[in-house]
């Protein structure tokens, strides 16, 4: 519904800024006892208005005009259709770049704004594709589809309810074997990729270069639209374009001219503006072939070229650091490309854990003073995921490798207050291989509290899992928490429909 109050001079300003905000009272849905005497006093308003301000003190009152989903309150003179109007749409959010917003009305028609602070400044999460919002602005009543030219008062965004209410309506009729499957995040397999996804119910494939290298652009957007066509949910398609020594993709040429270059050289090259702009370079490169997922940014603070992760991390400092990872995860968000921030609680100067077992031996202050700070970050900017590691931090848990421990997903849930995915590192790396077996990793991963498990043995980890739903091992409450967790994910990324 579109709400409008003409400006007419006649109006003294106080009268016009307390209808203005009795309309916003009423719009945002304050308590009965409010809303009954705010709605009092705006006919009384009105009234005023219409009686003691008009150029004809008698004049007669207007019957309410309907225009779609356009109505006016009774009014003693019909505004020209030049007339500055205040104008308030409700409708949801069905597109946005980094310069307009698109709302779909109740009426089922789109208006375009142009993005100024008024539509940016919403709030931790952003403005989520499918969400409810209102939109204040001042227009005319010529203005159509197109809003670019109009000045936008405010903006309100309610994305939580309305994401929460259909995630758990789909999440009501899934099977287990179907929630566990959306827990499952898996390397694509080389054969029968398709049969695979309606198998298992897997609510992702992690692609690597051997997905890209002999393929072209054409053939590789079909195996992806492949995989979704069967998959009951869509699923997440995700990929490691890190830039640098890390590019699944733009390693070919078929794909892209060069490959991605890495935040260091980037950095180093033209500052945040390039950053920026490589990243939306990226999005938009990934979005095209049907990739919804970039496992990025690193967040781990490295300033040692010895280190193992300094080639891949911003080899800056944890505030540069922390800068960057905000940077990259709000222009993400900006084009709706998923992210995974990585790898907590930050990778240090250990060794490789694909090749075998690290064990972190540094104080939790260090963690505290420098390690934290991208992740959060990255977090206050709205990112999707957390990706934990498989080094065993001794001040956190010498027991188990983050990725399977209780405490470490306690640090990142309560400490930090993280409420968005979890995911480990790939399972099949050598540091959880040396440690535990297949079937015994992915149970320990869930008790854990990981939302979603990056596997390539899902075959023999998926009916592990639900052996230990039915065994009460895993609590089907925790399985339904996640899947949770991940439709709303879903919804966010606009993969899912709200």
């Amino acid at each position: 519904m579109v709400y409008k109050v003409p400006k007419h001079i006649c109006f003294v300003d106080v009268i016009y800024d307390t209808l203005e905000q009795i309309l916003l009272m009423l719009k945002q849905k304050e308590d009965n006892f409010m809303k009954k005497y705010a709605a009092l006093f705006l006919v009384i308003l009105l009234f005023l208005s219409g009686t003691g301000c008009t150029s004809d003190p008698g004049g007669t009152e207007a019957s309410p005009r309907q225009t779609g989903t356009h109505s006016e309150p009774p009014q003693t003179q019909t505004p020209s259709p030049s007339a500055k109007l205040l104008l308030a749409l409700s409708g949801s959010v069905s597109d946005g770049t980094m310069q307009t917003l698109t709302v779909k009305a109740e009426d089922g028609h789109e208006y375009t704004f142009e993005k100024n602070d008024a539509i940016t400044q919403t709030g931790k999460d952003g403005i989520i594709i499918g969400c409810p919002v209102t939109v204040f602005y001042y227009g005319t009543l010529n203005d159509t589809e197109s809003m670019q030219n109009v000045e936008v008062e405010k903006i309100t965004v309610s994305d939580v309810p309305v994401q929460n209410a259909n995630a758990q309506q789909i999440l009501d009729k899934m099977s287990l074997e179907e929630k566990v499957g959306q827990m499952f995040f898996v390397r694509c397999p080389k054969e029968d990729a398709v049969q695979e996804v309606s198998k298992y119910k897997l609510g992702g494939y992690i692609l690597f270069a051997r997905d890209f290298k002999d393929k072209t652009k054409k053939q590789v957007t079909a195996n992806i639209k492949s995989y979704q066509d069967v998959s009951k949910l869509p699923m997440l398609i995700g990929v490691d374009e890190e830039g640098g020594t890390i590019n699944r993709i733009s390693l070919y040429p078929q794909f892209r001219a060069v490959p991605f270059w890495s935040p260091q050289d980037l950095f180093a090259q033209g500052g945040w503006e390039l950053i920026i702009s490589d990243t939306i370079e990226k999005a938009n490169f990934l979005k095209a072939l049907g990739v919804n997922l970039n496992m990025a940014p690193v967040c781990d603070v490295s300033t040692d070229p010895a280190d193992f992760i300094y080639r891949r991390s911003f080899g800056k400092d944890a505030q540069l650091t922390a800068q960057y990872v905000r940077k990259v995860v709000e222009t993400m968000n900006e084009h709706q490309m998923g992210s995974v921030l990585k790898h907590f609680p930050g990778y240090g100067n250990n060794k490789d854990t694909h090749t075998g077992i690290a064990h972190d031996a540094r104080s939790y202050q260090s963690f505290e003073s420098a390690d934290f700070l991208p992740f959060i970050s990255g977090m206050d900017a709205g990112a999707g995921a957390v990706l934990v590691s498989h080094n065993i931090v001794a001040c956190m848990d010498p027991d188990y490798p983050a990725s399977l421990s209780p405490k470490v997903h306690q640090i990142l849930r309560e400490k930090l207050g993280f409420d968005g995915i979890i995911m480990t590192d790939d399972l099949y790396m050598q540091a959880i291989r040396q440690y535990t077996a297949d079937r015994e990793a992915a149970v320990l991963a869930v008790l854990a509290g990981n939302d979603i498990l990056c596997c390539t043995d899902y075959e023999v980890q998926i009916p592990a899992v639900i052996e230990a739903v039915g065994a009460d091992v895993i609590s089907p409450k925790q399985i339904d928490a996640s899947v949770l967790r991940i439709l709303k994910w879903k919804i966010k990324l606009g993969i899912l429909d709200a």
